[in-house]
């Protein structure tokens, strides 16, 4: 008797489970804490679709996992620098411009700062913007707007920077007064140096995870950061959120486009080019940005469509330096970041 009662339950369980497996899916390949949920279900429902997001916290760590034999993904998210290592590498896959009318809303400024890919034959940007520095002022009420703040020994121990090789020394480059992308093996050298005997004895570690937790914790006061990932963390905390303050050191900061594209090989290239156009609809992107506290940097017509705060403006992103992809010089930075500066941290 109850396992006849039992049946109906077990045969509607596998029913529905029939019908999840065959929906079409598409992997996503994105950054921690980038993806609104809001968004993604609304898009599975739109298109009857599932969507499996798998994270990481850089683009080392991104392009480590697919050159090694990762794969299944449809859309990943790589940074300037990397699409163009990518596209050199016959990585991704060309976008069908007829396939995403939303990309006339790309702002043109935008384009023309992705040098790399400025006629998006192979990527479409998702997001400009800038890494910077979090104070919780409550614990460092007297600081400066500059990368120095990381040589502060008062503050060893309670302070974090990401890790990401090209942040960290591109800031050092910058704040010794060179390019972010320097060849230069002297001024690579200097950034190494200055960084290894003024800032790595200072931080508890290089951490491109955890810092928004620890910084909502109370553990760091200072963090290096990706500022949506520390706000994320506070904004049910009212008193820290009133004593955080985000900013781009004086010297100049490190910018970035992430971009949408398409694995060579990917199983579901139709439906990936549906999520990027879907994307790229003014509300949805008005929507991932209020989530995030973004302005609405890529896509013009959203800007009438923000209805949140945003945590810095487009101005202030203006004059950040982009990366770019170093070719052999890339070298030089594995073996100072590696060999040296990663060593022991």
């Amino acid at each position: 008797m109850k396992r006849n009662a039992f049946m109906p339950v077990v045969l509607a369980v596998l029913f529905l489970s029939a019908i999840s497996c065959s929906k079409d899916k598409l992997h996503v390949f994105n950054w921690s804490y980038y993806t609104p949920e809001s968004v993604v279900k609304q898009f599975e429902k739109e298109f009857n679709v599932r969507v499996v997001i798998d994270e990481y916290a850089s683009n080392e760590e991104m392009f480590a996992k697919l050159k090694s034999g990762g794969n299944g993904y449809d859309i990943v998210f790589p940074t300037q620098d990397y699409v163009a290592i990518m596209i050199r590498q016959g990585m991704v896959e060309k976008i069908n411009h007829s396939l995403i009318p939303n990309l006339k809303n790309i702002d043109p400024v935008v384009l023309r700062k992705a040098s790399y890919d400025s006629g998006m034959e192979y990527s479409v940007p998702y997001y400009w913007g800038a890494t910077g520095v979090i104070v919780n002022t409550a614990r460092v009420p007297d600081y400066r707007k500059s990368w120095s703040i990381f040589g502060r020994q008062d503050l060893r121990g309670r302070m974090t920077l990401l890790d990401d090789m090209r942040e960290v020394m591109g800031n050092a480059l910058t704040f010794l007064g060179y390019s972010i992308n320097s060849k230069n093996p002297a001024e690579i050298e200097e950034a190494k140096n200055y960084i290894n005997n003024n800032w790595k004895p200072n931080i508890i570690k290089f951490d491109a995870e955890a810092f928004g937790k620890g910084y909502a914790n109370g553990e760091f006061w200072v963090v290096h950061a990706y500022p949506e990932v520390v706000y994320e963390e506070i904004l049910d905390d009212e008193q820290l959120l009133n004593s955080t303050v985000f900013f781009i050191p004086e010297e100049g900061g490190s910018g970035y486009i992430d971009s949408m594209c398409i694995l060579k090989g990917a199983k579901n290239i139709e439906l990936a080019h549906k999520f990027i156009d879907f994307i790229h609809r003014p509300e949805i992107y008005a929507e991932f940005c209020d989530d995030f506290g973004f302005p609405a940097s890529v896509n013009i017509p959203a800007r009438r469509h923000i209805h949140g705060p945003s945590w810095y403006s487009m101005e202030d992103i203006l004059d950040a330096e982009l990366k770019f992809d170093l070719g052999d010089a890339l070298e030089l930075y594995n073996d100072a970041w590696y060999n040296s500066i990663r060593a022991g941290k």
